[in-house]
């Protein structure tokens, strides 16, 4: 990642932050035009703080001062609680309301082992500007809210489909289960998806439905097509442009907490690809990393093909790890109303 984007990043998290002061103040000084009492209180507050802190540092904080101290900050903070219940205000109204709890904004988790780690919110961001620029870009309209099932066919055609329910019907059973993955994304039990079918049917529709949600649970989501995918990993693996940095394309991989595979199938097959595909779908099923990792595959290919296609060992890990939904119906893309 170029310094100059990692730079912005950091910026937009200072701006982000000074925001959510600005929006404190100001919520403040809406509530305080109402209720002048309670600014009174903050401002009383604030000085028996700082004269308690100045008696600290000037080593004559006494007991009994300490006590006089202590009770009349009670006093205060006990008026302060009384107007607040009887004008039905919550306390979190004096807290500063980030976009994310875990790092307060910061794009950084600090540990009290004094560790500090990269949150998930800004993994997600450089993901997004690093490999998803391209590919997750609908997911604000791309939806469970937005999903209509109309569009699809509620007539049963056996002939024509091999199966006994409609395209609606089937594609509303695939909904209920993307988002059960998602309700119980952390459960050991879970398996991964397999999704199967001609284009246009709404593989990548309901795969962004699920990365939109993951996304709101702080999760993170790498999308790669799957020759991209091989090919970076690859790269990544043995430096091929001979970076003084490691590229670690292919920890993330191995790592993030979603990681979406498209158009498995259309990648150029050879030793080396096959190798490393095995390796990421054994690695991530299995949770070799100590993390627990979902996958979604996303193909044209049933899953005869890909075993036909495949290696048998890779066949074996997506039936055994992973749930399948056909997609059928029309090519919803000829079908605009």
């Amino acid at each position: 990642m170029k310094d100059s984007e990692l730079l912005t990043l950091n910026m937009e998290y200072t701006e982000k932050r000074q925001k959510n002061q600005r929006e404190l103040e100001k919520r403040k000084k809406d509530l305080y035009s109402k209720f002048p009492r309670l600014e009174e209180i903050e401002n009383e507050i604030n000085i028996l703080s700082i004269k308690k802190a100045r008696s600290i540092l000037m080593h004559n904080l006494t007991d009994s001062l300490n006590t006089e101290f202590e009770n009349e900050l009670l006093k205060l903070k006990k008026e302060k609680e009384k107007i607040l219940k009887k004008e039905k205000i919550d306390e979190d109204f004096f807290k500063i309301k980030y976009e994310c709890e875990k790092c307060k904004d910061t794009g950084y988790i600090k540990y009290n082992n004094k560790k500090t780690e990269m949150c998930t919110c800004l993994k997600q961001k450089i993901f997004n500007i690093l490999y998803n620029k391209s590919n997750l870009n609908n997911l604000k309209t791309e939806n469970f809210q937005n999903f209509d099932d109309k569009k699809f066919s509620n007539e049963v055609n056996i002939e024509k489909y091999k199966i006994n329910c409609s395209p609606r019907e089937n594609i509303n059973q695939i909904k209920k289960a993307s988002i059960n993955f998602v309700e119980n994304f952390e459960k050991t039990n879970t398996k991964n998806l397999f999704f199967t079918g001609n284009t246009g049917l709404g593989k990548t529709y309901m795969t962004n439905c699920i990365a939109n949600e993951l996304l709101k649970k702080g999760k993170t989501v790498l999308y790669q097509t799957a020759p991209v995918l091989l090919e970076n990993v690859i790269d990544s693996k043995f430096n091929k442009y001979k970076s003084d940095k490691i590229n670690d394309f292919y920890n993330q991989v191995l790592e993030t907490d979603l990681l979406i595979i498209d158009d498995l199938g259309t990648e150029c097959i050879n030793s080396m690809k096959l190798s490393e595909l095995f390796t990421i779908l054994n690695t991530r099923s299995l949770n070799l990393n100590n993390k627990m990792t979902r996958t979604i595959i996303s193909t044209n290919l049933s899953i005869e093909k890909i075993f036909s296609i495949y290696e048998e060992r890779i066949g074996s890990r997506i039936a055994g790890f992973y749930d399948i939904y056909y997609f059928f119906g029309d090519d919803l893309r000829l079908n605009k109303n």
